[in-house]
């Protein structure tokens, strides 16, 4: 038995070693293939690095500071960052490469993403980093995070994509817009706000969070380390082209609560004065078509109806009891509760009126299709319910171009006119706004 065993150990020994002299071992090759790899990283770093940025905030206790990342996007000095870096914000300092220490302008903040632009100046033009299309990204493809973890500067970690559109946000108490690209890439508290690279050193997203175990700081580090996430570049660059061309992101607006169900998206409690209400659907629509594109996940609807203009009309298709529906639906705005935003309720106009109003912006007139380049006045941002405005069927997003036919030119002069009239029981308004252009009369009798 024992001469069987050793005889086998022999023949099996035997085999291996005529294999290994049939396939010799290039080690020169091998070694160049990995060196040509190494090298592109190391190129990825070396291009990247003078655009990324340290981001340090101090909020409005003195005590209160925070540290994060971001990296130049436009020559002009326009950074992008993650929201939560710069929540609360009094006094931002970015630090770059060269050791170059800058104060930044907050530009303007998007919770429902988590992403926020910030402005430097000076007299040169800044390095940029490119920007890949995350469309094309592919789950497996190299990864590389750069970013300020633990205040240990220009960190670089390296991965894979491990997964693509990944939800995993509880409500927060308003929209959350969820498409992450997850990475196991390391990334740890700093790294918020950084890059996340292909191999030819483009953008593919902003690295966002990570999902730890358990937050039990007795749990060895490998395991605490997690997943990491990365808000997509595409829709990074959306929300930062709209907080610089307006300070403020505008979204479309249907107002259903959805639930994903076999053959597409179920509509759950609707509001009778939603856009969707008002524009046909019903609970228990089961939507499949959103202009044309097929839905199956909520994820992609909400993102398809952000994306449309306030006032354009959306076909939608649904099935009804079992039958194919089809309604031409008015996207509205969506609220300023459900972007995260506050708005003035300490004003006249929201005191007589029940109106909150902010200044007309060059972006507006991307985001309403109702405008054009030639309009002026005020645009209403929210409407008290039961107030004089709202019963006199003034829309949210409506502009209000005069009140007792004075030109409206401004908040301003909004709220100066109201003063003027204080003890009138009615006001004339000239406003303009997905239903066209009228003249509404707000009855202020008590």
């Amino acid at each position: 038995m024992r001469k069987s065993i050793d005889f086998y150990i022999l023949l099996l020994s035997t085999v291996v070693l005529v294999s290994s002299c049939a396939q010799p071992i290039n080690r020169q090759s091998d070694l160049d293939l990995l060196t040509s790899v190494e090298n592109a990283f190391v190129s990825v770093v070396t291009r990247s690095k003078p655009a990324i940025v340290s981001v340090f905030v101090r909020g409005m206790e003195e005590s209160q500071q925070q540290i994060g990342s971001g990296f130049i996007f436009r020559k002009e000095g326009y950074i992008l960052t993650n929201q939560h870096v710069v929540d609360d914000a009094r006094h931002i300092i970015v630090t770059l490469l060269d050791g170059s220490r800058l104060e930044a302008e907050l530009v303007g903040t998007d919770p429902n993403t988590d992403v926020a632009v910030l402005k430097i100046e000076r007299d040169e033009a800044f390095p940029v980093i490119p920007l890949a299309d995350s469309s094309k990204v592919r789950v497996g493809q190299f990864a590389i995070a750069i970013g300020n973890p633990f205040s240990l500067d220009y960190t670089v970690t390296t991965g894979i994509v491990s997964g693509k559109s990944r939800s995993i946000l509880r409500s927060m108490g308003f929209i959350r817009y969820q498409d992450f690209i997850q990475t196991d890439a390391w990334i740890n508290t700093g790294s918020s706000g950084g890059p996340l690279l292909n191999i030819h050193g483009e953008v593919i997203g902003i690295n966002a969070l990570i999902r730890r175990r358990d937050d039990n700081e007795n749990t060895p580090a490998p395991a605490r380390a997690g997943a990491g996430f990365a808000i997509p570049i595409n829709l990074v660059k959306t929300v930062g082209d709209q907080l610089i061309a307006n300070g403020r992101v505008i979204r479309g607006y249907l107002g259903v609560d959805m639930r994903e169900v076999e053959g597409g998206i179920r509509v759950r409690p609707i509001g009778r004065d939603t856009p969707a209400y008002l524009g046909g659907l019903r609970r228990n629509d089961i939507i499949f078509e959103y202009d044309g594109d097929k839905v199956d996940r909520s994820v992609e609807l909400q993102m398809l109806v952000a994306e449309s203009q306030v006032g354009q009309q959306s076909v939608i298709r649904v099935l009804r009891q079992g039958a194919e529906r089809t309604f031409n639906v008015t996207i509205g705005e969506m609220p300023p509760e459900y972007a995260g935003q506050s708005v003035d309720i300490e004003s006249i106009s929201w005191e007589k009126l029940g109106l909150a109003i902010r200044k007309l912006k060059v972006g507006d007139f991307e985001r309403y299709t109702y405008l054009t380049d030639e309009d002026r006045g005020v645009i209403v941002e929210r409407v008290k319910i039961e107030a004089p405005g709202y019963k006199a069927s003034i829309p949210r997003g409506a502009l209000i171009m005069a009140i007792n036919d004075h030109i409206i030119t401004d908040v301003r002069t909004f709220e100066a006119h109201l003063q003027a009239n204080q003890n009138a029981e009615e006001l004339i308004l000239d406003v303009k706004s997905s239903h066209g252009m009228e003249r509404i009369t707000v009855n202020l009798r008590k």
